[in-house]
């Protein structure tokens, strides 16, 4: 296991299970033979989902599951009740306060049957397996873009279980590799200074660079206490909104001279401050902080390597502007800031160094690094057009990611066929309800498209007012 993965595997804790939380509406029942077929033939074909973890001593390894059968990760269940989307949340929301089992592969599907004339899948994956970009591309493995097309059987790779002489040349050959390409750099650095005298101060420049997003992460004062913070449980509330037309958030994004990812940012800042001025409560004068996980991942990189290849940036939200202009200027500057910045690699090399290090040292550094953030915000970009999974379609994906340390929210977007979906999962211990903090994020989105002359049509939006007008 890389010394990143093991990070995030040794985050896990009672009060933050470290999964991600998927939750995929269908349009129609699945075969339960054919959605079997689809996961042995495309899911298990990521050699990652047939293994466990295994501990010796310092050494976290992954280990293929002898025993492994794909009965103990299915699992078939029916709403109670109207069968809603409140029935099927709660669901959710008990699943994702269940740690995985430690002694299996670390994921979980449940089936569930006879939802909205069709089906849902709630599905968990631990962290420790892969990010958010791979889980993308796995979702893009299982799927087809048409309901017609047969399944393809992608080829399993068979693997060769190395023995101990075999491990020490492979260690040996890796040693002399890593050797080498440091006197390759050591090469071209020389080179480089030889041919271009400016060379060297551009690198010293850099390392300075890296040097005061390293000062800055540790100098940066805590969040301010609202009731975003508080001591945790582990018991989650998840909720989610209606879907976003993709065409009104980048209308909205053209009219204010910004990118999409800029609008969905200061949407997720207006929830927050509605619902902080909602729940009479003054929001802080310096904003708050959200950890954003930012994509280190080659775009061409193949799709069967999963993993965590990804840093954090700690991005400031002025919750406490009222203006939606100021607010989306503010955002925007933030957010170009940080893109210029290094703070991500930083991030992803302390994750690096933690995973090598001993236990205790990566939960004190966790601990003072989840006090300078209020909670976790995703954005990952999905499939462009709507996929099919063993023949039905998809017609609404969700997912939340861990929390860590004492971070207790997480927001997520994701875009998927010209919409966008906004989720977030909240420790019940927190005085804090995620379904009024969707409402918040329909309202502040309506807001921001009112105010760039771009009013929409969001359906929330529109049932929330109707209901304000009876």
């Amino acid at each position: 296991m890389t010394s990143v993965d093991r990070s995030w595997l040794r985050m896990e804790s009672p009060e933050s299970p470290m999964m991600i939380g998927v939750v995929l509406v269908f349009d129609e029942p699945i075969s339960l033979v054919r959605l079997r077929h689809v996961l042995e033939e495309r899911f298990l074909h990521f050699r990652r989902f047939r293994q466990t973890v295994t501990q010796i001593g310092d050494r976290t390894y992954w280990q293929d599951d002898p025993s492994f059968d794909l009965d103990n990760h299915i699992q078939v269940i029916a709403l109670p009740g109207k069968a809603d989307q409140d029935a099927l949340q709660n669901m959710a929301s008990d699943l994702n306060s269940s740690p995985l089992n430690p002694y299996r592969p670390l994921w979980q599907i449940h089936y569930v049957d006879n939802y909205q004339d069709g089906c849902a899948l709630i599905v968990r994956i631990h962290h420790c397996i892969a990010d958010g970009i791979s889980l993308v591309r796995v979702l893009m493995a299982l799927t087809d873009e048409a309901p017609g097309r047969h399944l393809h059987s992608v080829p399993r790779v068979e693997y060769h279980k190395e023995t101990r002489w075999e491990r020490l040349r492979r260690a040996a050959r890796e040693l002399r590799h890593s050797a080498a390409t440091g006197l390759e750099q050591l090469w071209h650095f020389r080179k480089s200074v030889q041919e271009k005298p400016t060379y060297a101060f551009k690198f010293l420049r850099t390392s300075g660079q890296i040097g005061m997003e390293c000062a800055k992460l540790a100098l940066a004062p805590s969040d301010p206490p609202t009731l975003l913070r508080g001591s945790l449980t582990g018991r989650k509330r998840v909720a989610w909104a209606d879907p976003l037309p993709l065409k009104e958030v980048k209308d909205t994004a053209r009219a204010l001279k910004g990118t999409v990812n800029d609008v969905l940012m200061t949407a997720a800042t207006g929830a927050i401050h509605q619902y902080l001025i909602d729940q009479n409560e003054t929001p802080p004068d310096c904003g708050i902080r959200v950890a954003v996980p930012f994509n280190l991942r080659p775009l061409r990189q193949p799709v069967e390597t999963l993993g965590n290849q990804f840093g954090l940036v700690l991005v400031p939200l002025p919750v406490d502007v009222a203006c939606p202009r100021m607010r989306f200027r503010q955002v925007q500057d933030h957010m170009n800031r940080l893109k210029r910045s290094w703070q991500a690699q930083v991030t992803y090399s302390l994750l690096d160094l933690f995973g090598k290090g001993p236990d205790i040292l990566e939960r004190r550094a966790l601990n003072l690094l989840s006090r300078k953030a209020s909670a976790v915000l995703t954005n990952v970009p999905g499939p462009r057009k709507h996929v099919y999974l063993a023949g039905a379609r998809l017609s609404q994906p969700m997912f939340w990611v861990p929390q860590t340390g004492g971070i207790g929210i997480g927001l997520s977007i994701f875009s998927y066929a010209d919409t966008v979906q906004f989720g977030i999962i909240v420790d019940k211990n927190l005085a804090v309800d995620p379904a009024r903090v969707m409402d918040a994020f329909s309202q502040s989105f309506a807001d921001l498209q009112s105010a760039a002359g771009k009013p929409g049509t969001y359906p929330q939006v529109e049932r929330r007012r109707a209901a304000a007008s009876l």
